[in-house]
C-alpha cells in the first residue's frame, strides 16, 4: 500500500471505526478476494463494533493497494458515501469512475441509483438467469419511447423479485431508458390504508426537499396526483417497480402515465389498465443446472464435485430457489448431512404452510423446519419472534434492539447468521439496516407458532412500553415509522384492549401519528378496532374518531399546532375535551398558554338519514326521478337501492367485477345504469334487479354514466379513461362515439333540455357536444386559466361538470376551484374557491345554489349569483365523493369513503343551529361579565352574554346592511350605522329605537359613544365625521378629509383623532368642530392608527407598505418603519410605550423600538409552506398584554406571541376564517372575535 493510502486510512480512522458495520463491508472484500474467511472470523471474534472496525482497518493496513480499493468500493456500495469521499484521493481512478465496473460487475453509477431507489440487494448466494434477465430487459427497452407496464409473473418463491432487481443492475438500461432513476416499492397484500402508507413513503422519498408539500398526502387520490406531478417534473422517464402485487385495484394509484415494472403471481393484474403492457413468465422451477449452481456456491465446490444426492434434493424441492437456498445454507454448516436432509425432504412430514397459504410447495415446510430446528435454542426463539410481523414489512434494526433488549451490534451479528442461512433477507443502506422474510417463510412461522402468537404480540408491546415509558418515538428515530404504523395492530392481536384504548385515545399519539401519515390510517384503525374500542368506551371512540376526522388535516399540516388546544375546542362533554383540559392545566406549570372557548356550542348539522350499506368506499349516490328512492354504488362492487324516507333496502346487486364508479336512474325509473373499473356498462331493471344489457365497447375504466332528463328519448351517456364518450340507446351497440378529448374523461352531464352534453377531462378541457349530431359544439380550455402558475401546482384535471337549472351556465371543478362559464359565449363568469379539493358538484333545480363535495370531509353550499357561501359543514369522517340534489332540491345525498350515504334537508343545512353574526361588533367587559353587541346576518341587533351565548336582547331595526355598531360604557345604549348613511340609537334594555340620526350621505364606517354617554361620533365614506348630541339629535360636522374616513379615536380633552383613505390624519376639537392639527402621513390609504399610552405619540400604518411613528405634541415625524412587503393593516403601541407592533397582508408581524425606530423582532410561525407566515393572509388586528410580554393577533385565526422571542405561543383555529378584529378585556384574559361564518368566539385564558 502506498503512503498516500496509508495516510488517509490513519487520518480518518476515528470516523471510520465510529460508523461502519464490518459484516457487510467484509462481504464485498471476501468477494474481491482481498481478505479470507479466516480473517473475517478473527474480525467477528472482537467484542464490540468499534473493536471489529479497528481490527479490520489494521488488516487492510497490512495488505496492498487492492485491499484499499476494495474497502473504498465497499463503502460506496453500502451507502457510506461521506466516508468513501475521505479515501477517494488515493483510490485508483478506474475504480471510482462511474462508468467502470466494480468487482461484482456493477458500476458505481448503478450502485448509487439502485441504493437511492431502495432496490433490494443480491441474496448471499446468487446465480444468474441470463435468458430471463435478457427477456425482461427487452420488454423494459420498449418503455424507452412510451409509458407502460411490464409484468414479471410466476408462483411465489420462483425468484421474481430477485430477477427484477438483477435486471436493473445494468448501466446501459438505466442511462438509456430510465435516466430519472428507479424507485422500488414493496407492495404485498394491502388494504386501502396500507396502500396509502406505501404511497406516502414513496412521495416522501421522491420529495426529500419538501418542494411540493410539507406533509404526507392525506388520501390515495391526493397521493396519486402528487406522484403524477413529481414523476412528470422531477423524475421524467423514471421506473417505478411494484414488487409482489396481489390486487389490480392497487395499480390504479400508479396509473399516472409513467413506466412501471411489476412482479406478481397474477398475469392479469394489469388487464384493467391503459397503455402499453407486456408480461414475462418466470417458471416456478429453476433449471436443474441452476439449482446445482446454488448448492455449489454454498459449499464452495464445483457443480461436478457435488454428490449424487444434490440432484435428488433439487428434484424433490421442485427447483424452488427458496427451498434449495435453505438446504444449501444448512449444508454449508454441516457438509456431511446430504442423506439426512434428503430423507427429511422426502418425508414431507409437516404441512403447516398449506393451512395458511395458497401456495403449494410441499418441500418448503420441511426445508424451513430443518433450518429452524437446526438453530441454537436461543437463536430459534429469536427467530420465532418474526411470526408476528406483517407480510411485506421491513423491520428496522432498532425495533429488534428494543424487542430483544440488545445492543445494535449484537442484533446485527445475529441477523447476519439468519441471512447466511437464507432464513431472512436484509436491506442495507449505509448505517440503516432492515430485515424481512419471504411470504412463504412467514406463513410457515405463523403456523408453527399459532398457539403462541398472542404471547409474542404481547412481548413486543411490553418491550415497547418499557423502552418508551416516558416519551413517544420521534421522527428522527429509525424505528418510529414501524411503531406508529403497527403498534395498535400488535396490541389488538395481543388482546391488550385497555392498552389499545389508551393508545388511540391519547392526544399525543394522535398528534404524532397524524404528522407522519395524515389521518387516513388513524381513521382506518378506529374503524378496524371499533368493536374493541366500543366495548371499552363507545362514547370515547366516537368522540376521538370524529375529532381526528375533523381536525386531523391541521395536525398533518404543521408540527407546531397544539392538539391540546384543538381538543379544548370540543364540546365540554366530549372525552377529547376532558383529556385536553387536564393536560392543559398540567402544562401550564411549564409556561404553556392555552385558551378555552367559553361560549362554544356543538356546531353540528345532523343528517335526517344515515345508511351504511357498503363494506368499502361509496363513490356515487343518486335519487330516482320521483325522489322516493336512491341508489348507491362503490368499491365493494355492489349496487344498492333504498327507500328515501326510511332507509329500507330495496335491492342489492353484485354488479361488477371491479369497483362500481357511478349509477343513474332513467327518467321513467324503469332502468338503472352502472359503470365500473372493469370497463363495462350495465343496464338493470330498477325494480327487480335483473340484468338487461351489458356494454363492453370501452377499453378502459368507465367513470360516469348519465341518462337524459326525460325531455327526449332515453339515451345513456358514458365516459371513460379511454378518452371517449359513448351514447347508448336500447340497441346492442353504442349509437355514437364522441371523439375529441386527449385525456381520460372523468364526467359528463346532459343539459336540462337534453340538447347538449357537457364533458370534463384530464386534458384540462370542458367540451359541449350536440346530442343529435354527436358533434363537438364548443370547447373551453379551462387549463389556460392556470397556465401562469408556478410548476409546483398540480395539473389542471377537470373532475366534474354541471349545468345551471336554466342551462345558461355551465360549471366545472378543478383542484379547489369551481369555474362558472356562460354556456353560449363560453366566457368565464365567476370562480369560487373552496378550502380543499372539490371532488363533485351538483346544481339545485329550483334556485341558484350549487353543492360541492370536498376531499376533506366537507360539504359546502354556495349561492352562485352572489358568490357567497351559505353552508359549510363536516358531512363525513372521510372523503366526500358525491353530492346530489333531490328532484325538487329539498334534500340532497352525500356519499363517502367512510362507507356511509347520508340524506340532508337543504333548509336545515342552510340554517345552522347557532346565530350567524356579521363581523362588525362591540364588546363591553364588566368584571367577569362579557357583553357582545353584534348584528345577525338578517340585520337584527343582538346583545349576547358572551360567557353563556345567551341572547339577552334582540331588536329588529328593519334596516339592511348594518355596517358598524357600538355600546355605551354602561351598555344601556347602543348605536348602529348602515350602508345608507343612517345612524340609530337604541335603548338596549327595552329594545326600542330612541332616535334616527340623518346626516351622512354614504356608508357609516365607524361609530363610538363619548365616555359620558352624552354624544355619539360617527365617520363615513362621505369623507366627514359627525358629532351627535343625544339630547337634541343635532350634529356637528367635521369636514376636511377628501376621501372616506375609515376610523377615529376619541381622545382626552374632547379631541377626535381621525384617519382616512386620503393618507392624512387629523385632530379635531370635539366641542367646536375645529381642526386642531393635520398630518400628511402617507401617499396611499391610512389603514390603521394608534395613540401611545402616554398620549405623546401616534402611529400610522398604510397601504404604501410602510408604518410611521409621529410626535403628537410636536407634529413631527419621528421614525419611518420600512420592512413590510405588503399593505400594513394594523399597528399598536405597548402599554409601557417601548414597542410598536405592526401587521401586514402577508401575515407578518414586526416589533419596533419606539425610541429609535429599530426593528427588534419579527414574529414567526412556521406555516404549511415553510414560510415565516403568521396567518396565511392578512393580520387584521393586534394588541399587547398589560406587561408588554405578549401580543394577541387576529387574521385567519387567533394567535398569541412572545414579544421577547417572536415565537408563536398558541393558535386558536376558528371554524371559519377572516377575522376582522379582536376585542380583549383590560387584564388580557378574555378575547372576543367573530369569523366569516358568523360564529362568535369568547376565548378565555386557562389559569
Amino acid at each position: 500500500m502506498d503512503e498516500k493510502a496509508r495516510s488517509l486510512l490513519l487520518q480518518n480512522r476515528t470516523a471510520l471505526v465510529r460508523d461502519i458495520r464490518t459484516a457487510y463491508i467484509m462481504d464485498h472484500m471476501i468477494s474481491d478476494q482481498v481478505i479470507t474467511p479466516e480473517e473475517e472470523a478473527r474480525v467477528k471474534a472482537q467484542h464490540t463494533q468499534v473493536d471489529k472496525a479497528n481490527f479490520l482497518i489494521n488488516l487492510i493496513l497490512g495488505k496492498g493497494k487492492q485491499a484499499y480499493v476494495s474497502f473504498y468500493n465497499a463503502l460506496l456500495h453500502e451507502g457510506y458515501k461521506d466516508l468513501a469521499l475521505l479515501l477517494k484521493e488515493a483510490a485508483n481512478a478506474e475504480h471510482s469512475d462511474s462508468t467502470k465496473s466494480s468487482s461484482n460487475g456493477i458500476t458505481s453509477y448503478v450502485q448509487t441509483v439502485l441504493c437511492e431507489g431502495a432496490v433490494p440487494q443480491r441474496p448471499v448466494v446468487f446465480v444468474t438467469r441470463p435468458k430471463l434477465v435478457t427477456k425482461i430487459q427487452q420488454s423494459l427497452y420498449k418503455l424507452n419511447v412510451e409509458s407502460g407496464w411490464v409484468t414479471v409473473y410466476g408462483m411465489a418463491g420462483c425468484g421474481k423479485s430477485v430477477l427484477a432487481a438483477e435486471v436493473l443492475r445494468d448501466h446501459k438500461i438505466l442511462t438509456e431508458c430510465f435516466p430519472g432513476g428507479v424507485h422500488w416499492v414493496s407492495v404485498g397484500k394491502q388494504d386501502k390504508s396500507g396502500l396509502l402508507m406505501k404511497l406516502q413513503n414513496l412521495c416522501t422519498r421522491l420529495d426529500q426537499e419538501a418542494k411540493y408539500s410539507q406533509r404526507p398526502p392525506l388520501n390515495a387520490e391526493e397521493a396519486r396526483e402528487r406522484l403524477r406531478l413529481m414523476v412528470n417534473r422531477m423524475y421524467p422517464r423514471c421506473l417505478i417497480v411494484l414488487d409482489d402485487v396481489w390486487d389490480s385495484w392497487v395499480l390504479k394509484a400508479f396509473d399516472i402515465q409513467c413506466r412501471v415494472l411489476i412482479t406478481s403471481r397474477d398475469k392479469s393484474v394489469t388487464d384493467s389498465l391503459s397503455g402499453f403492457k407486456e408480461a414475462v413468465r418466470v417458471d416456478s422451477e429453476l433449471e436443474h443446472s441452476k439449482g446445482l449452481e446454488i448448492l455449489s456456491r454454498f459449499l464452495s465446490l464445483k457443480a461436478e464435485e457435488l454428490p449424487s444426492q444434490a440432484h435428488s434434493i433439487i428434484k424433490v424441492s421442485k427447483g424452488s430457489p427458496l427451498v434449495v437456498s435453505l438446504i444449501g445454507a444448512l449444508l454449508r454448516e454441516f457438509p456431511t448431512r446430504w442423506d439426512f436432509y434428503l430423507t427429511q425432504l422426502k418425508r414431507k412430514q409437516f404441512k403447516r404452510i398449506r393451512k395458511s397459504s395458497s401456495y403449494d410447495y410441499e418441500a418448503l415446510d420441511e426445508a424451513m423446519s430443518i433450518s429452524v430446528d437446526n438453530l441454537k435454542e436461543d437463536f430459534r426463539e429469536y427467530y420465532n419472534d418474526f411470526s408476528i410481523i406483517e407480510k411485506d414489512v421491513k423491520l428496522p434494526t432498532q425495533v429488534l434492539c428494543i424487542l430483544w433488549d440488545m445492543e445494535r451490534e449484537d442484533v446485527e451479528d445475529m441477523m447476519q447468521e439468519f441471512v447466511n442461512k437464507s432464513l431472512i433477507y436484509c436491506d442495507r443502506n449505509g448505517k440503516s439496516f432492515s430485515y424481512y422474510l419471504h411470504d412463504l417463510q412467514l406463513d410457515y412461522l405463523t403456523e408453527r407458532n399459532r398457539d403462541r402468537l398472542t404471547v409474542l404480540h404481547a412481548k413486543l408491546v411490553d418491550q415497547y412500553k418499557k423502552h418508551y415509558s416516558s416519551k413517544l418515538p420521534t421522527v428522527e428515530q429509525e424505528d418510529c415509522v414501524y411503531w406508529y404504523h403497527y403498534l395498535a395492530y400488535h396490541m389488538a392481536k395481543a388482546n391488550l384492549h385497555q392498552d389499545l384504548c389508551s393508545l388511540l385515545f391519547s392526544l399525543n399519539w394522535l398528534k404524532a401519528k397524524s404528522e407522519l401519515f395524515g389521518t387516513s390510517h388513524l381513521i382506518h384503525e378506529f374503524v378496524q378496532y371499533r368493536n374493541i374500542l366500543d366495548n371499552q368506551n363507545a362514547k370515547a371512540r366516537e368522540h376521538f374518531q370524529e375529532f381526528i376526522a375533523v381536525n386531523g388535516h391541521l395536525l398533518g399540516l404543521n408540527p407546531d399546532i397544539s392538539i391540546v388546544q384543538l381538543g379544548l375546542g370540543q364540546a365540554e362533554d366530549s372525552e377529547v375535551y376532558k383529556q385536553a383540559i387536564l393536560q392543559a392545566k398540567e402544562e401550564l406549570k411549564s409556561g404553556v398558554l392555552y385558551v378555552n372557548w367559553i361560549n362554544k356550542q356543538r356546531m353540528k348539522n345532523l343528517p335526517t338519514l344515515v345508511v351504511r350499506p357498503h363494506k368499502d368506499a361509496v363513490f356515487h349516490a343518486c335519487f330516482s326521478p320521483d325522489g322516493r328512492k336512491f341508489a348507491s354504488c362503490g368499491a365493494d362492487k355492489t349496487l344498492q337501492v333504498f327507500r328515501s324516507e326510511t332507509g329500507e333496502k330495496l335491492l342489492e346487486l353484485e354488479a361488477h367485477d371491479d369497483e362500481v364508479l357511478c349509477c343513474a336512474f332513467s327518467a321513467d325509473e324503469k332502468l338503472l345504469a352502472t359503470c365500473s373499473a372493469d370497463r363495462k356498462v350495465k343496464i338493470w331493471n330498477a325494480k327487480t334487479g335483473k340484468p338487461i344489457r351489458v356494454y363492453e365497447e370501452h377499453t378502459e375504466q368507465v367513470n360516469c354514466c348519465q341518462f337524459t332528463n326525460g325531455l327526449s328519448a332515453p339515451l345513456l351517456a358514458t365516459c371513460s379513461n379511454d378518452c371517449f364518450i359513448m351514447l347508448w340507446d336500447e340497441t346492442e351497440y353504442s349509437r355514437n362515439t364522441l371523439i375529441g378529448h386527449t385525456g381520460a374523461v372523468y364526467h359528463c352531464r346532459y343539459s336540462p333540455d337534453d340538447r347538449y352534453l357537457a364533458s370534463s377531462s384530464m386534458d384540462g378541457s370542458l367540451k359541449i357536444w350536440d346530442v343529435e349530431s354527436a358533434n363537438e359544439e364548443k370547447s373551453i380550455e379551462v387549463a389556460k386559466l392556470f397556465e401562469n402558475e408556478d410548476e409546483s401546482q398540480p395539473e389542471v384535471l377537470l373532475k366534474c361538470c354541471a349545468w345551471s337549472n336554466d342551462g345558461s351556465r355551465i360549471m366545472v371543478t378543478t383542484r379547489n376551484f369551481l369555474c362558472i362559464f356562460d354556456s353560449t359565449s363560453c366566457d368565464l363568469l365567476s370562480q369560487l374557491k373552496a378550502c380543499h379539493q372539490i371532488l363533485y358538484c351538483d346544481f339545485c333545480t329550483t334556485n341558484q345554489i350549487v353543492a360541492l363535495a370536498l376531499s376533506h370531509y366537507v360539504v359546502q353550499l354556495w349561492d352562485i349569483d352572489s358568490s357567497t357561501k351559505i353552508a359549510d359543514f363536516n358531512a363525513h369522517l372521510s372523503w366526500v365523493h358525491c353530492v346530489k340534489f333531490s328532484p325538487k332540491s329539498s334534500s340532497f345525498l352525500t356519499s363517502s369513503d367512510d362507507q356511509t350515504v347520508k340524506l340532508w334537508e337543504t333548509s336545515n343545512v342552510s340554517k345552522p343551529s347557532a346565530t350567524n353574526l356579521k363581523r362588525e361588533f362591540d364588546v363591553s367587559f364588566n368584571g367577569e361579565e362579557t357583553l357582545v353587541l353584534a348584528t345577525s346576518k338578517d340585520d337584527c341587533i343582538l346583545l349576547i352574554n358572551g360567557m353563556t351565548g345567551e341572547t339577552l336582547s334582540q331588536i329588529n331595526t328593519q334596516d339592511k346592511c348594518v355596517t358598524c355598531c357600538c355600546l355605551t360604557n354602561d351598555y344601556q345604549l347602543a348605536a348602529i350605522g348602515d350602508r345608507d348613511g343612517k345612524v340609530k340609537v337604541i335603548d338596549v334594555s327595552r329594545g326600542e329605537i330612541l332616535c334616527k340620526l340623518d346626516g351622512h350621505s354614504a356608508t357609516v364606517q365607524h361609530c363610538q359613544f363619548t365616555a359620558d354617554g352624552k354624544h355619539l361620533v360617527s365617520s363615513s365614506d362621505d369623507s366627514t365625521i359627525r358629532v351627535w348630541s343625544l339630547a337634541s339629535g343635532e350634529s356637528l360636522e367635521l369636514r376636511g378629509h377628501k376621501e372616506p374616513v375609515k376610523c377615529f379615536k376619541i381622545l382626552q380633552e374632547s379631541q377626535v383623532f381621525s384617519w382616512s383613505f386620503d393618507g392624512t390624519v387629523k385632530v379635531w376639537d370635539l366641542i367646536t368642530g375645529k381642526l386642531r392639527k393635520e398630518f400628511i402621513c402617507h401617499s396611499e390609504t391610512v389603514l390603521s392608527c394608534d395613540i401611545s399610552p402616554d398620549s405623546t405619540k401616534f402611529s400610522t400604518a398604510s397601504a404604501d407598505k410602510s408604518a410611521k411613528i409621529w410626535s403628537l405634541d410636536m407634529s413631527t415625524l419621528l421614525h419611518e418603519l420600512n420592512g413590510h412587503q405588503s399593505c400594513v393593516r394594523c399597528c399598536r403601541f405597548s402599554w409601557d410605550n417601548k414597542y410598536l407592533a405592526t401587521g401586514d397582508d402577508n401575515g407578518k408581524i414586526m416589533i419596533w423600538s419606539v425610541q429609535n425606530g429599530e426593528l427588534l423582532k419579527q414574529c414567526c410561525d412556521i406555516s404549511v409552506n415553510n414560510e415565516n407566515s403568521l396567518h396565511d393572509g392578512w393580520v387584521t388586528d393586534l394588541h399587547f398584554s398589560p406587561n408588554s410580554k405578549l401580543i394577541v393577533s387576529s387574521g385567519a385565526n387567533v394567535k398569541w406571541w412572545d414579544v421577547d422571542t417572536g415565537a408563536c405561543k398558541q393558535t386558536f383555529y376558528t371554524v371559519g376564517t377572516n377575522l376582522k378584529s379582536i376585542h380583549l378585556c383590560p387584564t388580557f384574559r378574555t378575547f372576543v372575535t367573530i369569523d366569516n361564518l358568523g360564529i362568535l368566539y369568547v376565548l378565555k385564558l386557562i389559569e
